[in-house]
């Protein structure tokens, strides 16, 4: 094991009245004369231990703990001295020391020149440090990203949520719209319509006004005794052809229109009968009349007197029959005819 240099000697023997060498102040009759003391390798033994002393060129110790035992050992030594010799006491000079927390190092020694700390307990408390500091940072770093991708999907979510309730309500509000819209052209349809089934109305009563001032009945005091197409024992061909006016024998009988007479005259089974031709062409059959007041080819107009009610030919009782065929052709329902001319028999 290598050994403590010598240290130098004192360039000066110190008075034993100078108080600045071990703060002796007096001269002490026990005390002789002080001898140079150095520190050998015999005169120290290194301590054993879990520190060791790292190796080092110039002959300086590696480890503080020995460092720390030879100093003591020098003191304790050179104060020995004094009281067993009475010498002067000698100052001993030390080389200036590195700190001593840093010789203290639990790794093997390492090579001269070496960048790698003696102790590694500094510089892992810092890296620890440093790396925890790292990972705080990366972790906070971490959750802010990922807080931001929650709060842009979130904000996507609702976007898409708003948007889809503005299609939606915009949709809605489209419908509604084209609802009220076929439902206010449906409403404008139907008064339409029912203004202009009421304008064809009022037409067709002002019509029939202005021909119910052209047209009348050609009875008065009248009993609706038999209608069109009624069937029975009565009539030959097994229903009845026309409508029946039942009336006292000698009830006037009237022109409904203006025509001129072409028929007049007793009809068999008709008894007397007079046939009015109008102008359209229309046959109008006067039957059972009790007598005829008009001859073929005499004009009349609305209301003139044509005949008289009676009982001739094949009936029952005094009534008038009356038949309308158009254009000379297939006699029609009376009642329905009249009622086209504004007249309700």
């Amino acid at each position: 094991m290598a050994s403590n240099r010598p240290a130098p000697e004192a360039p000066f023997v110190p008075n034993r009245y100078d108080s600045d060498t071990f703060g002796y102040e007096n001269n002490r009759a026990e005390e002789g004369p002080w001898e140079e003391w150095n520190p050998t390798a015999d005169s120290i033994r290194p301590v054993r231990g879990r520190h060791r002393v790292a190796k080092q060129r110039g002959g300086l110790a590696r480890s503080s703990t020995v460092l720390g035992v030879g100093v003591i050992a020098a003191v304790g030594a050179g104060g020995m001295a004094s009281a067993q010799t009475g010498k002067p006491p000698v100052s001993i000079s030390m080389p200036d020391l590195p700190n001593v927390g840093s010789l203290i190092s639990d790794e093997e020694p390492q090579p001269e020149g070496s960048t790698t700390p003696l102790s590694g307990i500094g510089v892992t408390a810092t890296a620890d440090t440093a790396e925890g500091t790292d990972t705080a940072g990366a972790g906070e770093s971490l959750r802010a990203r990922i807080m931001a991708q929650a709060e842009q999907q979130q904000a996507q979510v609702e976007t898409k949520a708003a948007a889809e309730a503005a299609a939606a309500a915009e949709k809605k509000a489209a419908e509604a719209a084209a609802k009220a819209e076929k439902e206010a052209e449906a409403k404008a349809a139907a008064a339409k319509k029912k203004a202009e089934e009421e304008a064809a109305k009022k037409a067709e009563a002002e019509r029939l006004a202005k021909l119910a001032k052209q047209f009348t009945l050609p009875t008065s005091s009248y009993t609706i005794s038999s209608t069109f197409g009624q069937a029975g024992a009565y009539w030959s061909s097994g229903h009845h052809t026309g409508l029946d006016f039942a009336a006292p024998t000698g009830t006037l009988l009237k022109a409904v229109h203006s025509g001129t007479i072409t028929s007049a005259g007793w009809d068999g089974s008709y008894g007397y009968k007079t046939v009015l031709t109008l102008d359209d062409g229309t046959e109008i059959w006067y039957a059972h009349q009790s007598s005829i007041s008009v001859s073929v080819g005499q004009e009349v107009t609305t209301g003139d007197v044509i005949g008289r009610v009676g009982a001739t030919g094949n009936v029952t009782g005094a009534h008038l029959h009356m038949e309308v065929h158009p254009g000379g052709g297939s006699g029609i329902d009376p009642m329905a005819w009249l009622q086209s001319k504004g007249l309700t028999p």
